[in-house]
C-alpha cells in the first residue's frame, strides 16, 4: 500500500478528496439529477488522482549534465537577458522553456547538482503559460544554483491560466542534486531554465522532455545550438 500511495504528490491528497467526495454526492442524487454527472465526476476524481502522480525517474548523474526540471513541450530556446531581480551577471544566456500541459507530470526536479544562492518568489498574471510573455509577466518562483566551478543556472516554475499555486520546497543555502524532487505548479503551467553563460542547448524547439530525465545541456559540451526536424 505504501508504495501505491507514494505515486500521488502529498499536495494532490485535498483536491483527490474534494473531487471524491463531490462525485459520491452526484452518484447519490444521481435519481434526481442523472447518473451521467455522478460518471462525470468520478472520471474528474480519476483525472486528479492522474495529475498529480509523482514517479521514479532515472536521472543521468555524470557531472556536467543539466536535466530538465519538468515533463512537458519545449516551446523556446532564445538568448535572452535575464530578469533584473535575479542579479544573474554576465549578459544574456540561453532560456529553455517548457510548457507543461494538464495531462504532464507536475512535480519539478532540480536541473544540477549545486548549492541554492537565491530563492526569490514574483507575484504576476496568469496568461496562457505557453506564451513567451509568461517567462516576465506570470506569476513565478525562482532557484538560483551555483556549482562547485562557480557557474551558475537559473530554474523558474511560472504559473499559468489555471494554475493558481506554486510550491517550491527548497531554500537558500541548501544543497540540491540533479534530478531531486523540489515542487509542484498545479493545473497547467511552464518552467523555463537559464542556462551558464556560453553553454548551449542540447534539444530543439517542438521536443518532448521527461523531468529529471532529459538532457538539456552539457557544461563540458561544445556543441552549437541543435537543430531539428519533424519527421
Amino acid at each position: 500500500m505504501r508504495n501505491v500511495l507514494t505515486i500521488v504528490h502529498p499536495e494532490g491528497w485535498r483536491f483527490i478528496g474534494i473531487f471524491g467526495v463531490v462525485a459520491s454526492i452526484l452518484y447519490l442524487l444521481g435519481n434526481q439529477i442523472g447518473h451521467f454527472w455522478g460518471d462525470i465526476g468520478f472520471i474528474l476524481t480519476a483525472w486528479c488522482v492522474y495529475f498529480f502522480r509523482n514517479p521514479e525517474r532515472v536521472t543521468p548523474t555524470r557531472p556536467g549534465l543539466i536535466v530538465s526540471p519538468a515533463d512537458g513541450k519545449i516551446v523556446a530556446i532564445k538568448e535572452v537577458t535575464p530578469p533584473k531581480e535575479l542579479m544573474l551577471e554576465g549578459g544574456p544566456r540561453t532560456r529553455i522553456s517548457i510548457f507543461l500541459n494538464v495531462f504532464d507530470v507536475h512535480v519539478n526536479r532540480i536541473p544540477i547538482e549545486g548549492t541554492i544562492i537565491q530563492s526569490l518568489y514574483h507575484p504576476g498574471k496568469f496568461f496562457n503559460a505557453s506564451l513567451d510573455k509568461a517567462s516576465e509577466h506570470n506569476e513565478r518562483q525562482t532557484l538560483v544554483i551555483e556549482m562547485d566551478d562557480k557557474k551558475d543556472l537559473a530554474v523558474v516554475q511560472i504559473a499559468g491560466l489555471i494554475a493558481r499555486r506554486i510550491r517550491c520546497d527548497v531554500g537558500e543555502d541548501e544543497k540540491v542534486s540533479s534530478g531531486q524532487r523540489y515542487g509542484i505548479i498545479r493545473f497547467g503551467s511552464r518552467a523555463d531554465v537559464y542556462l551558464p553563460i556560453g553553454v548551449n542547448a542540447l534539444v530543439v524547439e517542438g521536443q518532448r522532455t521527461v523531468g529529471g530525465e532529459t538532457v538539456l545541456a552539457d557544461l563540458e559540451s561544445v556543441e552549437d545550438n541543435r537543430q531539428g526536424a519533424i519527421n
